[in-house]
């Protein structure tokens, strides 16, 4: 019987399957951050101790500050004993953990794949939304919640209630210059919707994707949440093996010929059949902005704000009426015309290598705005930016040059949008809040942040010489 990937990684992880469909999955590698405190504390509790240290990874991310990687740089005193007792659980349970001060700190979405510690066909779960990020390589990949870390953290498996379903979303053609695997992602939220891949595993197919680099495919695949997705997923192929032959715990000799081998075995039959199908024509996507209080709120950057008395139904009409109040727009205004208080560039989706290179082919020889500020996805992506000369570029332009962390994304470690301003951001939420209380976000690709930065208001990045 036909199959696809997600039904063979699966099966491949499941341990039983209870009369009702409750199915016990064996986790094949477990991230932790510093939001993971209560997940210790409960083993602890229980008497218990960690399963399989070998299995477990750990980086500080959300709470460290990004002025300095100095314990008693991050001011709450919380979110700074959250940080120290990753650290001192790592000490007492034996994983490993890439701490302050570790070059190899980062965000932990940019440090799995970076370490080789994400690997085609694993199951991988990670206290954090974002885990679909992982999906890039092949893993089935997804968030789960703190009981369920704790779990996992005393089992190494996972009850799920019941299987997702598959779907996949096709793209062909051929991008346009200026055209980004952000803008990717965002015109296919725009087209399908918030709750578009809901109880899916969304695998992403198409000319586009295997064209795309491993960077481009876990910009895509970060955001599958955003559209509602449990995971989202693109089969390995050479560019997958090419990208972690040689990564730190990655296989190695003989281990990694058998690994890719088995990894080749992965993708979808070409008659396997997916639960719901989307096609996109790569042709049509332009630069993307978002506009309103989620994702799905996107539109080209040479368009305008939608009408609500246009939405299909009373409750879409109700939605874009609350996201322009909060948003402070009006309909039919131009997208172009929405002026930008801040910049910022990072985050799981956009703050790798790649990222910073395109940002900074945009930058260079320019002068930003308005503030901006530019973070670096890992103590290694920061390394080889340096090595390459971007933080020059990234400075000479106006921009801050921080340390790793999830920063201005998820506004709790001291980096914040003040209430009522308006930011180009490079992360993958736009909600009420999401970057400070009062923060207006308009999501981008790294290119078109610092297209905002230098003209001060949202821009087509494709009218500026020297994109990335």
């Amino acid at each position: 019987m036909a199959r696809t990937m997600f039904d063979r990684i699966w099966e491949q992880h499941t341990v039983l399957v209870r009369p009702d469909g409750a199915t016990l999955l064996h986790v094949g590698r477990h991230l932790v951050h510093d939001g993971s405190r209560a997940g210790f504390r409960a083993l602890a509790e229980r008497g218990m101790t960690l399963r399989h240290p070998a299995r477990t990874f750990g980086t500080p991310d959300h709470y460290v500050s990004t002025k300095s990687h100095e314990l008693a740089a991050i001011p709450e005193p919380n979110r700074r004993e959250m940080v120290s007792a990753l650290a001192e659980n790592a000490a007492a349970q034996g994983f490993t953990l890439f701490g302050l001060g570790d070059v190899r700190q980062g965000i932990v979405h940019v440090i799995g794949p970076e370490q080789g510690i994400t690997l085609p066909g694993i199951l991988m779960v990670c206290g954090d939304s974002h885990t679909a990020t992982h999906g890039a390589l092949g893993a089935l990949a997804f968030g789960i919640g703190a009981s369920e870390v704790s779990h996992v953290l005393a089992t190494q498996t996972l009850w799920q209630s019941r299987k997702p379903r598959a779907m996949r979303v096709t793209v062909d053609g051929v991008l346009g210059a200026g055209v980004t695997a952000k803008d990717v992602i965002l015109a296919i939220i725009a087209r399908i919707g918030a709750g578009g891949g809901s109880g899916h595993v969304i695998e992403y197919a198409g000319s586009i994707f295997r064209a795309m680099s491993m960077e481009g495919r876990m910009t895509v695949c970060n955001m599958s949440i955003e559209a509602g997705a449990r995971a989202g997923m693109v089969a390995p192929d050479e560019t997958t093996f090419a990208y972690l032959k040689g990564r730190p715990f990655a296989p190695q000799g003989e281990a990694w010929e058998r690994a890719v081998a088995a990894w080749r075995e992965l993708p979808s039959d070409a008659d396997a059949v997916f639960d719901r199908e989307v096609w996109l024509d790569a042709a049509e996507i332009v630069p993307m902005a978002t506009w309103g209080t989620s994702p799905e709120d996107a539109a080209p950057v040479t368009g305008a704000i939608p009408d609500p008395a246009a939405a299909p139904d009373a409750e879409r009409r109700d939605a874009i009426v609350r996201a322009l109040a909060y948003m402070g727009l009006e309909p039919g205004m131009r997208m172009e015309a929405i002026a930008i208080d801040r910049v910022f560039i990072g985050s799981c989706t956009n703050s790798r290598i790649e990222d910073l290179r395109a940002a900074a082919a945009v930058a260079r020889g320019r002068r930003a705005v308005v503030p901006a500020m530019v973070v670096p996805g890992s103590g290694l992506v920061k390394r080889q930016a340096e090595a390459e000369g971007l933080d020059q570029v990234f400075l000479a332009a106006g921009f801050e040059w921080r340390e790793p962390g999830c920063s201005m994304c998820v506004g709790m470690n001291g980096d914040l949008v003040a209430p009522g301003e308006r930011c180009a951001s490079t992360s993958n939420r736009n909600f009420v809040g999401r970057q400070g209380r009062g923060a207006r976000t308009h999501l981008v690709s790294p290119a078109m942040a610092v297209a905002a930065a230098v003209h001060g208001r949202l821009a087509d990045v494709r009218l500026m010489k020297e994109i990335g």
